[in-house]
């Protein structure tokens, strides 16, 4: 049995950080675990703590 991880996301990736899309800021979602990027309309995952910036894997905002 595998144990799952609850690795938090280190908010100080923030600043480093930018939509890959539109280059803009992005907000972080504590209860999602995303970010979101309002310029592009996605929200980008975060597993295990760590973001997945790729566009692919981002969920379209309504």
């Amino acid at each position: 049995m595998t144990e799952i991880s609850t690795q938090q996301f280190d908010r100080r990736m923030l600043e480093a950080l930018v939509c890959p899309q539109t280059r803009g800021v992005l907000k972080y979602d504590a209860d999602a675990q995303e970010l979101i990027s309002v310029g592009a309309a996605l929200a980008f995952p975060i597993r295990n703590g760590i973001p997945v910036m790729l566009i692919d894997e981002a969920r379209a905002l309504d």
